[in-house]
């Protein structure tokens, strides 16, 4: 798995942690909520720099949407 793979899996993981102590989602509502966010998408996407940034910036990214 190469670096950029293992960031994405692991701010999905935190985001997911995050959405289900938080809001009370279970497993599969957390993650449908991501993968169909913009911010998945900008996560993702090399050139946004999203990726870079801290599991709790890219959370109330995510928040704000």
């Amino acid at each position: 798995m190469n670096d950029e793979l293992f960031a994405i899996e692991d701010i999905t993981v935190a985001l997911a942690t995050r959405l289900m102590e938080e809001k009370g989602m279970d497993m599969i509502d957390a993650l449908d909520a991501i993968y169909n966010s913009d911010t998945f998408a900008k996560v993702v996407d090399k050139s946004t720099g999203l990726m870079c940034q801290s599991d709790a910036y890219i959370y109330d990214y995510l928040n704000h949407e």
